[in-house]
């Protein structure tokens, strides 16, 4: 990762920035080095030991046991992708799902080796982590593994490619997933960064340079994060001091991308920085984004819209190799549970239809509990709906009874007793289809989106995929 976009990352973006690598990122060999002990993050002092290291591919990691050890292991994969991390990555990730330990998980995570995007390779370094635990530690009794956001899509990577082997996993907790994949699971932001600029005409301006849209920006940008926001005030102005123009500009992105004016800035962050990620850093400058056939509706004006919006196609081989990195096959054999909020403003819950759709395709939509939420949130849910997910599927892998949405819900009480937050399960919703929110890519609206047997036959291809 250049400097440049090192020093780009704002704070806005969170653990978000942003977010689907490939196969040459088989795990490694967890490093054989004993874990050394280190502070605990705050709010688990005198509740566990943490230690934290670097593994033998340069990723840091941390690990807590609990005093009070359950012998049960959560591994834990991060949102994102941010450009970098550092020692803190995976310290801040502990202090933020420092319930799971208080409930007696012992929990591992990886910072992953690199910034930047790479699905497999991700999830190459949380199997690495888990194994290095399991060096240090023994073999816990139970082993599940935990993704939020991006790290949705990198769990559920790691449950189809490492959740086959003997003892590895049990389970896996997705909250907040991104689980359609790279390959359509950011066509809303290509749709974006297009409509966007078709009313805007600032990004880049007329004046400047001129790109093809799905690179983001070129790689020699020297736009930053607030650059990109304030040409987006710029062109839609501020609550109470818009004029007629810029209400109309916000009017018809937001009707027709169906992203909401309060998420709005992440989500066009996302379709410049990451797409410039993607496409600079990782593919070779190939494009792996297309909109042809895409029929835009929404604004004052769908005719002109549809005929002045920027149209491209993806290149075949990059459309690949992001599938192959971060596209799932839906060959889980695990109990999977998820959690999203219904208004979810990032990850929109439609990627939950898309999962399932997903699974289903493969036969496997019997291993798939999805619960919902009425909350309006991405990062942070309720920390009593968290420890109710936890525990609902350990129950679930000990005994083999597979829960159900009311049955989870009803079990919330008694944590939103213990750590607060609130319950706000909606057990009778189920999300809309996929392509009801994203607008479809002719001839791309089948689940999975990648079958077994295209990425057996694409494994097979030297190179395929995103380096690590």
């Amino acid at each position: 990762m250049t400097d440049i976009v090192h020093r780009r990352r704002p704070a806005v973006l969170g653990t978000l920035l942003v977010t689907a690598l490939l196969g040459s990122a088989v795990p490694g060999h967890a490093s054989t080095t004993q874990p050394p002990e280190s502070p605990c993050p705050a709010v688990l002092l005198g509740k566990a030991a943490c230690y934290s290291g670097q593994d033998a591919n340069g990723a840091y990691y941390t690990i807590a046991v609990p005093k009070h050890w359950s012998r049960s292991l959560v591994v834990h994969t991060h949102g994102g992708p941010a450009m970098s991390y550092d020692p803190s990555t995976t310290t801040k990730d502990l202090a933020e799902w420092a319930v799971l330990v208080e409930e007696g998980y012992a929990w591992a995570a990886s910072s992953y080796r690199r910034g930047g995007y790479g699905v497999r390779m991700a999830a190459a370094d949380t199997e690495n982590v888990r194994r290095l635990f399991v060096e240090r530690f023994g073999r816990p009794a139970r082993t599940y593994v935990h993704g939020q956001s991006f790290g949705g899509n990198v769990a559920a990577k790691v449950a189809e490619t490492y959740g086959r082997q003997p003892g590895a996993y049990d389970g896996v907790l997705l909250t907040s997933g991104l689980l359609a994949g790279g390959s359509r699971g950011y066509d809303h932001r290509v749709d974006l960064r297009v409509v966007y600029q078709y009313h805007c005409r600032n990004l880049p301006r007329p004046a400047e340079p001129q790109y093809p849209l799905w690179q983001g920006l070129p790689v020699d940008s020297p736009l930053t994060p607030d650059d990109v926001l304030a040409r987006l005030q710029e062109c839609v102005g501020t609550v109470g001091d818009r004029t007629p123009a810029q209400q109309r500009n916000l009017d018809d992105i937001t009707a027709v991308t169906s992203i909401p004016e309060s998420s709005l800035p992440t989500h066009l962050l996302y379709a410049t920085f990451l797409f410039q990620e993607i496409v600079g850093n990782r593919l070779g400058g190939r494009n792996p984004f297309g909109n042809e056939g895409v029929r835009y509706t929404g604004s004052h004006d769908d005719r002109a819209l549809n005929a002045g919006v920027a149209r491209f196609a993806a290149d075949p081989t990059a459309g690949r190799d992001l599938s192959y990195d971060s596209d799932l096959t839906g060959r889980v054999s695990l109990p999977v549970l998820t959690l999203h909020a219904i208004d979810d403003p990032s990850v929109f819950v439609e990627h939950e239809a898309a999962y399932r759709e997903t699974l289903r395709g493969a036969g496997q939509d019997g291993h798939l509990v999805q619960t919902f939420t009425r909350e309006a949130e991405h990062d942070e849910l309720s920390v009593a709906e968290y420890a109710t997910s936890l525990a609902a599927l350990d129950t679930w892998v000990r005994t083999g009874r597979k829960p159900t949405p009311r049955s989870i819900a009803s079990s919330c009480g008694a944590f939103d007793g213990t750590y607060g937050g609130g319950c706000f399960y909606d057990p009778g919703y189920r999300p809309s289809p996929y392509f009801t929110r994203i607008r479809p890519r002719p001839g791309h609206t089948s689940w999975p989106a990648m079958t077994a047997a295209q990425e057996r036959a694409w494994s097979r291809i030297d190179g395929v995929g995103i380096a690590p």
